[in-house]
This record gives structure tokens, sequence and C-alpha cells, in this order.
């Protein structure tokens, strides 16, 4: 594997091919230097579309057979540690498709970042809740057409993300890094403030304390799309859950679902980054074999949520006060 300089992002994605190709312009724009993905039992065609982007050097392709009894994100991250432990990566941070990291210091890139908060073993990175934006129907992309959310992240509702140096580290779950290879690992907020390490040992944990100094958004943050438009937010139920709960978290009108919709007021902030971005998806897409795997995968979702999003199917994915406010 060629090596690469010292930091890299990773996501477990199943049927994500409406995002991969933003989602991957975006990051390498902001200076991640390696970019994982590990992908697990396609139907949308995105696994091919992966294999294209990684021919030509865009991203490291995993094809993550998920074992029994394990969950696709934990199988998928420790297939990246084993994928990165012979390259010279330090840096580590573990999104979803539908987060995209937001930094405000300096130029808004991750070394920016590292010079804030990069003295620590572990980054904390909160959530701000980006909703729908009074989208139903995907409109193509995500960071020029998704502009409301939460006024600010607050701290009754926040979780965190982690960025941390992997190799001093067992294994990371969805939110933080755990089991710690060394004693007392240094954890900051973003703007290099120490934090309590008490959820890097075992225990599933969301959020990092102090809560008033790791929330520190406008410094950095996820910005976490989690309602891009109604009907991608149902699909997801036919997705799948990455830890491999069964819930009605998808839901129209769940609690997930309310928690997550956050259309308060407009937040641009992170479109400073966007002609940038838009400039390597077009130079991605100029590839005919990208372009063809990605084409595949809308018209997939569109056939697909055409013909399952049923009146009576978002019926049964909709909460009774959900279907009545439709």
């Amino acid at each position: 594997m060629t090596k690469s300089t010292k930091t890299a992002v990773m996501a477990c994605m199943r049927n994500e091919g409406l995002f991969i190709v933003e989602w991957l312009a975006y990051h390498h724009v902001i200076g991640f230097d390696q970019v994982v993905i590990c992908s697990n039992d396609c139907t949308d065609g995105s696994d091919a579309l992966l294999d294209a982007l990684e021919a030509i050097g865009a991203v490291i392709h995993l094809r993550n057979k998920v074992p029994t009894g394990d969950t696709p994100q934990d199988s998928g991250m420790r297939a990246t540690f084993r994928a990165l432990a012979p390259t010279e990566i330090e840096w580590l941070v573990h999104i979803d498709a539908d987060e995209f990291i937001n930094i405000g210091l300096g130029d808004g890139c991750v070394a920016d970042l590292l010079a804030s908060a990069g003295m620590g073993d572990v980054i904390a990175l909160p959530w701000w809740a980006f909703g729908d934006s009074g989208h139903t129907a995907w409109p193509g992309d995500v960071l020029s057409k998704f502009m409301l959310a939460e006024a600010t992240p607050i701290e009754a509702r926040v979780k965190f993300k982690s960025m941390f140096r992997f190799r001093k580290f067992s294994h990371a779950n969805d939110h933080m890094p755990i089991r710690p290879l060394e004693a007392n690992p240094d954890v900051r907020s973003s703007l290099g403030a120490r934090l309590s390490d008490e959820g890097l040992y075992n225990k599933k944990r969301a959020k990092y304390r102090p809560l008033n100094l790791a929330l520190q958004p406008e410094a950095a943050c996820i910005n976490h799309y989690a309602v891009p438009s109604r009907d991608v937010f149902l699909m997801k139920n036919d997705r799948g859950d990455g830890q491999g709960k069964s819930s009605d978290k998808y839901h129209l009108g769940s609690r997930w679902h309310e928690i997550a919709n956050q259309n308060e007021q407009p937040n641009t902030s992170i479109q400073r980054h966007l002609n940038e971005t838009q400039t390597e998806e077009a130079r991605l897409r100029a590839i005919p074999a990208i372009a063809y795997a990605e084409k595949h995968c809308f018209d997939w979702f569109k056939h697909r949520a055409d013909t399952l999003l049923t009146p009576a199917q978002i019926n049964a994915w909709s909460k009774p006060h959900a279907r009545n406010s439709q």
C-alpha cells in the first residue's frame, strides 16, 4: 500500500452512492491525506463507484464482509486500523456519509485544527444538526442545498465525533476511540482545552466533558445532515443501521427525526470550500468510469425510492403525529 503522510478520514457506507463523490471531494479539499471507505453488502452500485475512485488513487476502498455477530461499523473500524497500520497516517477521524467536518479555524483546513489541538491524542468534534431545509425529494447535493440548521448545538442533545491518534488505541466506536494502549490519553477541545478521558474505556459514551469546554462548534464541528431530504431519510430503513440495530429511528416523527431535523436558521459557514469542492467533483466526474458508476447509483436510488416509498409504506414509517401533519 502506498504510504501517505499524516491524516485520514474514514467511513463505513452501505448504499450511499448519492453522497460519495461530494463527500470525498470535500474532505480532499480540506486537507486529508487519505480517505478510507468500508463498503458492505451494497446493492446500489456504490461499491463499483468506490472501485473506480480507488483506481485513480482517490480513496482506499475496503470491501467489508461483516462477520456473523459483528456490526458494519465495528468490523469496518478494525479493517481500517489494519489497512492504515503500514502507512504513515497518524490521525484518524471516523464519520458517516451524512457528516462533513467543518473547521472554522484559520483557512478551515485540517492543518488549522491540528495547529490548535494537535498537542493531544484526541480532538472532540461536536455535531451541528442540519435539517431537511424543506426538501421532500433529494435535490442532488448537500453543501449547496442544505443550509438550515439549529442556531447552535446545545448541551442537552449534542453528541461528538473524534479525531484521534489511532495507533494509541485498540479500537474505536462510532463516537470515540476506546481501549487506550497508553495510560492517560490526552483529550482536547478543538481550541486545545484539556478534557476528561472518561469516555475512552469501553463503556459506550458520546459526549466529552466538561461540556462547556468541549463544545466549541465555531472552531470545529461535524455538520450532521442526518435528514438530508424526506425520501433519503426514509430510505435509511431500507439500508439498515450501521450498528445493526432494528428500531423506529428512521421513521418520520421519531425521537431521532425530531432531534436531527433542525431548521432554525441559515448556516453557510461550510460553503467557504464550496467552489473548490465543486471543482474537485467535476474533475472526478470527468473520468468516464466514475461518471458511469455514479449515475448508476443515482438511477438505482430513484427507482428503488419510487418503488418502495408508496403512501402506505410512508405511513408505516411515520409516527401518528407525523402522519397527521403531512
